[in-house]
């Protein structure tokens, strides 16, 4: 049984990358983004606005976080296959830089290859969209984008934005810059981007709302720039409260 999960876990699902290239359209409309070779430089109310939103999050997620902890303690008494540590992270890349992307786990530690599990690639944890995979407290955590919630300390760190295009895995970052893709490198990581609160809709994946903000980050003063933000965090929450994580 063991076994055929691991099986399972080496297979990627189709949801893991739902990003497509860039289509004729948005070459012709930002042909100045791909025209771009650096890093596009931090913005002071963005930077100023992450530090302190994600400080905040993280002393208030602080309880939200020891009673995770607790419901995983419980569940993995009463059901030990499902016991195991409640934070991992995975190697991502965010502004084209390898960076660690912390996590909740939702997966029993049995759909967890552990070689790659050391390597920190994506690929151990895929079987994440498996639903018989996840542990009772995983789905809910998953329903409600609390698995999410230990990269406010990234945003804190420097390594992530509260709003930028979704942060890849390795492999998928690869994947995305080898259609053409350029928003990643680009830009930080964001934990809510203008395509990812299209999430559960046929718009989930279309890179133009990703190049939609590249431009607007260029075009809009630092101020003008933290409104759009405050907007796509205001849709984002809409999301998150309907529990719109799968």
């Amino acid at each position: 049984m063991k076994g055929m999960n691991l099986v399972k876990t080496e297979q990627e699902p189709l949801e893991a990358f739902p990003y497509k290239p860039p289509t004729a359209e948005i070459l012709e409309k930002y042909p100045h983004i791909f025209k771009l070779k650096e890093t596009l430089p931090p913005r002071f109310f963005k930077v100023l606005f992450d530090k302190v939103v994600a400080l905040i999050f993280l002393i208030i997620s602080a309880p939200i976080l020891l009673l995770l902890k607790l419901a995983f303690l419980i569940e993995g008494w009463f059901i030990p296959q499902n016991a195991g540590p409640m934070f991992f992270y995975y190697n991502g890349v965010s502004a084209g830089k390898i960076i660690p992307k912390y996590k909740i786990r939702l997966i029993k530690t049995e759909y967890i290859e552990p070689e790659g599990a050391r390597r920190h690639d994506w690929i151990a944890y895929s079987a994440e969209w498996t639903p018989d995979s996840r542990t009772y407290v995983g789905q809910f955590v998953k329903k409600f984008y609390l698995d999410e919630l230990p990269q406010f300390w990234s945003v804190l760190k420097g390594d992530m934005s509260i709003v930028g295009p979704r942060p890849l895995s390795v492999l998928h970052y690869e994947r995305d810059r080898a259609q053409g893709n350029v928003t990643r490198f680009l830009l930080r990581g964001g934990l809510l981007g203008l395509g990812h609160i299209n999430k559960g809709t046929s718009e989930m994946g279309n890179p133009v709302y990703e190049y939609e903000y590249v431009d607007q980050y260029l075009k809009r003063s630092s101020f003008g720039l933290l409104r759009l933000d405050l907007w796509v965090i205001w849709k984002g929450a809409l999301v998150i409260v309907k529990g719109g994580g799968h």
